[in-house]
């Protein structure tokens, strides 16, 4: 079993959801205080032992390149004063923190689709893909709960969440059967269900670990859900043939392609930060007595 070392982050949509703030701005470089989203979900590659990482990315998103390149006039103008030497070394640290590649999906065709412009970057080996929507924080990394299940079961693995049953018709659905702990073998999926159509109300959210085999089965995937060549349909091909593992994750997950998930990342992150935690815990509090 080869060593999972590559990560691959899908972010080319358009963020309509959250609009006009997405008009020129990537939803992925929407702020989480004083970090952007895409930055969260690179450090938790990083911190679950990814090498590589391939940013999928679309047109009007260079910007997503610049944030994780050397920005020399800044590192100049910091450099010469000792007082602003953390921010410096912060600014460095974003530049070194992993081998970081990105490629273009020329046309939105769907997550599928963005996953097939991954191959070359791939190859033969396993890999995790992270999408670019989902920021998930906690103490124990998602994409290294996915790392350890794969070493466990040999299969290809996903991590999931019970979710409502107004939420579950606008993700996907798993047949899944409990194996131990938070560990549950799944049988087959279906993006988006109809009232009706569901196996249960687990959902895949934001992290899966694929094997190269899943190009193949892209390869002959047709348009599903919404016209797009949907992630979801291939993976219900090897959970049919194969089984996959689903992994109950623990971390909470932001949905950085809504309003409502943005809100929540900005209020519950900076309620967590060092630096601004505590005033701004004192701020909510007098503000609630207003509401």
């Amino acid at each position: 079993m080869k060593k999972v070392r590559k990560a691959v982050i899908p972010a080319a949509g358009l963020g309509t959801r959250v609009l006009p703030a997405t008009k020129a701005m990537p939803k992925e470089m929407l702020p989480i205080v004083d970090k952007p989203a895409i930055q969260y979900i690179v450090e938790e590659a990083v911190q679950a032992g990814i090498e590589e990482i391939l940013i999928i990315t679309g047109r009007g998103k260079s910007i997503m390149e610049d944030h994780f390149d050397h920005a020399f006039e800044l590192e100049s103008a910091l450099s010469g004063n000792p007082a602003k030497h953390a921010m410096l070394e912060e600014c460095l640290s974003i530049a070194n923190m992993a081998d970081i590649y990105f490629i273009r999906q020329k046309e939105t065709k769907g997550l599928g689709h963005a996953v097939l412009k991954a191959r070359g970057f791939t190859k033969d080996e396993p890999f995790v893909v992270m999408y670019g929507d989902d920021v998930i924080m906690g103490q124990d990394p998602v994409a290294a709960q996915l790392m350890r299940a794969y070493e466990q079961t040999g299969k290809a693995c996903v991590g999931i969440k019970e979710v409502t049953p107004e939420q579950i018709q606008k993700y996907s659905s798993m047949k899944c059967d409990l194996i131990k702990d938070n560990l549950y073998h799944i049988t087959d999926m279906i993006e988006k269900p109809k009232p009706g159509q569901e196996f249960s109300l687990f959902s895949i959210l934001g992290r899966c670990l694929l094997t190269p085999e899943i190009y193949e089965i892209l390869d002959h995937t047709a348009p599903g859900a919404g016209g797009e060549i949907q992630l979801t349909d291939a993976m219900a091909e090897i959970a049919r043939k194969d089984g996959m593992t689903g992994v109950d994750f623990t971390g909470k997950r932001y949905d950085m392609g809504a309003k409502l998930g943005v809100m929540q990342a900005q209020v519950e992150t900076a309620l967590r930060h060092p630096e601004i935690g505590e005033g701004f815990r004192a701020y909510l509090k007098e503000l609630c007595k207003t509401l």
